[in-house]
């Protein structure tokens, strides 16, 4: 039985979430900041955001939320951006909204295959959003914000290397462990884009190296194994001493993040995945415990059926483990 092995049954397993649902405050106080800006009061979205201070990573999460109110409708914003022109954070989250609107006109497939007036206008918003972001940057320099949405935009602008350092520096300058900053420059130095696997993967561990104690910093590293293991999957299959020790590091780094933390419970399914291919089963059986009965998260549901797939999963992590069961059940996934 699962419970044996500090698992919860399968009868209880959800494929609807990656982990447990937000606390209900933090669940309340994002609906009433939505329902403000959808009757037109920008000033609660204002409030909203300034309110997270100097915690860089808080303060994006809560300008990727606004965006997607904006997207249902943004007259609220213009009315914020013509109150207080000289808002830096409402003028970053404009030109965030651009560069969304543009990968939306561009589509996700291959270069070739868009159509030109498409491909065209979606260099062009991104040229206008950079522009506007670099405005931005001028409102509150200590801000990196601007520089998320610049490191972003680069790659689909067509910014050659030599145009994307000084973006890049521009961010670290002023969040060094800015957790959208280096996922969104990981793109750019994938093969894809402006780089090539070898490029990815050491921007990828660096930030496994210097992310501080509580950051889910080191989860970039997860996210180059998917985009190896999507593009070059026989390269990802490769077992080497790096990865292994890499994702190490990463589980001992996501041991010191807040339990609460809403990256957390999708980094921990991509990190018990990749142990999976690197045949670390016993410390793959510890991330499964910790994750609990939510399983819908990416690993999963790419093959279809996220429950068949994760309990699959954990039942290869706990068979190649040879682990005993337990003398008693324990209900791991309680503790969060």
């Amino acid at each position: 039985m699962a419970s044996d092995y500090g698992l919860p049954p399968r009868e209880v397993l959800d494929g609807r979430r990656s982990g447990p649902p937000p606390s209900g405050h933090g669940a309340q106080e994002r609906q009433a900041v939505a329902d403000a800006a959808w009757h037109g009061d920008w000033n609660c979205a204002e409030q909203y955001v300034r309110a997270a201070g100097e915690d860089w990573d808080e303060r994006w999460a809560r300008l990727q939320l606004l965006e997607q109110v904006a997207r249902k409708d943004d007259a609220w914003l213009d009315a914020w951006r013509a109150a207080q022109p000289g808002n830096c954070d409402a003028a970053t989250l404009h030109a965030y909204a651009v560069v969304r609107r543009a990968w939306e006109i561009r589509g996700s497939a291959y270069a070739r295959d868009v159509p030109k007036w498409n491909m065209n206008h979606f260099r062009a918003m991104l040229w206008a959003a950079i522009e506007e972001a670099r405005s931005a940057a001028l409102l509150d320099p200590a801000n990196p914000g601007p520089w998320v949405v610049m490191v972003m935009a680069a790659r689909g602008a067509r910014y050659v290397p030599s145009q994307f350092k000084p973006l890049w520096q521009g961010l670290i300058a002023r969040a060094p462990h800015h957790y959208e900053g280096h996922s969104q420059a990981l793109q750019y130095w994938c093969a894809k884009w402006y780089g090539s696997n070898a490029q990815m993967m050491w921007f990828a561990l660096q930030a496994v190296r210097k992310a501080p104690t509580g950051s889910p910093l080191a989860g970039v590293y997860l996210h180059a194994l998917s985009e190896l293991a999507d593009r070059s999957p026989a390269v990802a299959l490769a077992v080497t001493p790096v990865t292994r020790s890499a994702l190490k590091q990463i589980a001992a780094s996501f041991d010191q993040v807040i339990p609460d933390d809403e990256s957390l419970p999708h980094l921990r399914h991509l990190l018990a995945h990749h142990m999976l291919r690197s045949m670390m089963y016993g410390p793959a059986l510890k991330q499964f415990r910790q994750i609990g009965p939510w399983c819908g998260a990416e690993p999963w549901r790419k093959k279809g059926n996220p429950v068949m797939a994760f309990e699959a999963a954990r039942g290869r992590a706990v068979k190649l483990s040879r682990v005993r069961p337990a003398a008693k059940s324990q209900n791991y996934w309680m503790a969060r």
